[in-house]
Formats: structure tokens, sequence, C-alpha cells
């Protein structure tokens, strides 16, 4: 893709301002990165995440356009990573759902939501009601202890900390990158465009663009990671509850992120016990084999949300764009609003963002 411009400083460098860096080098931009933290990421929403791939799965709380985001980035982030310096785990075996009996009633209303998702995206590979012996068949490992379940083909997921690794690699084996940790830098700081500035300026700083843009807000997660050796899942697996719905996504070395919470806060406080004690029960509640897991890491995390929960990129002045907003869709939307952001920076508008309802988001 060609750019009317040579230079640009991205701000962040957590999973959007990386994929910015790597794509604008690629493109052939000078690339000066500005973080205010340290390049493992210890500060971004992106570290303590599932990555998981799973646009039908997430209709149950996602608007169609971010369904549509979804799928879009299922066949980008293949080619994505092959362009990275290392390998990334990645891997789109579907979806499993599961419920206990006594959760059957929320188990059909989630069914009729999905239903209604495929009517409104007939792209999406169709949903599929299984019965126990189904179950076992894509999960050996779970046995009869399921009756039923719900499988959506084609979701996938991806090691959200290999991918920020990978991009960290590429960015520091580019010439055309200068990366600037402990360095932390707004919009005011630049004048875009005249001597001894960048031409562009981008935004990725998540929940540290509040300063200039007043609307965002933190909404905190709580996930869990364990090492559990007597556990073989092939899939992410998510277990219908009416106050929190769990999700296990299995990563490689016998790791498993496990996560359900979702808090209207911005405390960054470690999670509670209830949660933890929740989380833990409910996952052994899918494996016995949990029981005997060893807890590597408990991490809370608040991903930057505006007021109605989607995605923007806006300009709020010329050679300035912002994407934000990302909210707990991040790794399943990063490559659309990527592909999106691209088409703008070089066109000045984006048929892509416009079928995605990003469109309105360019002043």
């Amino acid at each position: 893709m060609r750019l009317p411009f040579d230079s640009v400083a991205i701000l962040g460098a957590g999973l959007m301002g990386r994929l910015m860096a790597v794509t604008l080098a690629q493109a052939g931009c000078k690339v000066d990165v500005f973080e205010a933290g340290g390049p493992e990421a210890e500060g971004a929403a992106a570290r303590v995440a599932a990555a998981m791939l799973a646009p039908l799965a997430e209709s149950a709380v996602a608007p169609v356009s971010v369904v549509r985001m979804g799928q879009h980035a299922l066949s980008r982030w293949p080619e994505l990573l092959a362009s990275l310096a290392q390998p990334v785990f990645f891997q789109r075996e579907g979806t499993l759902v599961l419920w206990h009996r006594q959760d059957s009633t929320e188990a059909a209303r989630l069914a009729r939501v999905l239903a209604r998702t495929g009517e409104q995206v007939p792209e999406l590979p169709p949903m599929r009601a299984i019965d126990g012996a189904a179950i076992a068949a894509l999960e050996p490992s779970l046995g009869t202890r399921f009756a039923q379940g719900l499988f959506l083909p084609g979701e996938g997921q991806l090691d959200n900390r290999a991918l920020l690794a990978s991009l960290l690699a590429t960015l520091q084996a580019d010439a055309r990158v200068t990366l600037h940790w402990q360095s932390p830098r707004a919009i005011p700081d630049f004048a875009p465009g005249t001597a001894g500035q960048p031409d562009r300026v981008i935004d990725c700083r998540g929940l540290g663009a509040r300063p200039q843009w007043n609307s965002l807000r933190g909404v905190r997660g709580e996930v869990i990671r364990v090492h559990a050796p007597e556990v073989t899942l092939q899939r992410p697996t998510r277990l219908v509850h009416p106050r929190y719905p769990l999700y296990i996504a299995p990563k490689p070395g016998n790791l498993f992120v496990i996560g359900a919470t979702e808090i209207e806060s911005d405390d960054m406080s470690p999670a509670s016990v209830r949660s933890t004690l929740e989380l833990l029960s409910a996952a052994y509640a899918v494996h016995s084999g949990f029981a005997e897991a060893r807890i590597v890491e408990i991490a809370t995390q608040c991903r930057p949300t505006l007021p109605d929960n989607l995605p923007s990129i806006r300009q709020p002045q010329p050679r300035v764009m912002q994407v934000n907003g990302l909210y707990r869709h991040g790794f399943m939307i990063a490559p659309a609003m990527l592909d999106a952001a691209m088409e703008l920076l070089a066109h000045g508008h984006s048929a892509l963002a416009e079928s995605f309802g990003l469109e309105a988001a360019h002043t």
C-alpha cells in the first residue's frame, strides 16, 4: 500500500500500536514508537487476555458490526503472523459451548441469540447443536460430563504474549523503526507536518489517551493462567452460566487462560477472592484435572472502552489519527481496525471502515 507520507509517530506500544508500527514500517515509513512503559507491554490490556477469535460466540454481547470485524480478522491473522520475526501459536479449531443441566434455560437463550447472528451474518460457519457423544468426540478428555453443547466451527485463538513478543522482535529488527521506552507522549507534544516533526501522529494509547478522549473508560477484567498437565483441551471452551460465562483457552505447553469477569471499574487492584474462587471452581466443573493445576498468574487489567462499547477511529485534527475503544474484543477486531486505519491513511476514506460502521468516526 502506497502512503502519502514518509514518517509517523505512534503513541503506545500495546497490541494496536505494535501492529500499526510493523505495518507502516513494512509500507516504507520511518516509524518512531513512544511508550510510557517498557518493551514487555506490562501495562497493556493485550498482555492480560485470552486472545480468542470468536465472532459468533462474542455476538452474545457484541453487535453485528463487531462480529463482521471478527470474521474479517480470522482470515487476516495468518497473513499478519506470516510477516513477523518469530512464530506465534494460532489455531482455528472452533469454539465449544457447554452447560450444566441446571443452566439449560440460559443455554437455550444463548442459542437463539447466536442463531439470529447467523441469519444476519450468513458468511459465518453455521453453529451446530451437539450431543454428549459429539462432545466426547471433539474433546475426549471431557468424557460424558456434558449431555449437550454447541459447536461453533472456524473460530480460533492465538497466543497473546507470543504475539506481543514477535511484534517487538519484528520492530527491533527493522532499521526504519526507533523505539522509545519509558517515554510517554501525548498529541499536544507534536506538530505533525512541520520541520523536524513526523508527517503523521497515530495515538494507540488505550486508556492513556483519556486526557485527549475523555469519554474513554476502563472495564476491568480478571484472568487466571494455570499449568495443567492433566488437562487436554483442543480448543477454547465456554461454559454457560447465568452470572459469569466462563471461558477456558488452552495455550501451548499445557497452559490455560481462564476468565469470565467483567466489571465496570478502572480499579487495577488484584483480583478478589470471590472472583478467583468462582473462576477456579467453574473450571474444575468443566474438567476435574484442573484440581491439580498450578496457578501461574492471577492478573487484572482494564480494557479501554467508549460509551457505546464500540471501537473507533477518528482524526481530531489534521495529520492526527486516534484508534481506540477495542474493549474486550482487542485481538478479535485488531486486524480489521488496522486495515481500516491503513485505508484511511492512504486514501482519506475507507470502504472497509464504512462496512464496519467506523467511517462516521472519521472527522
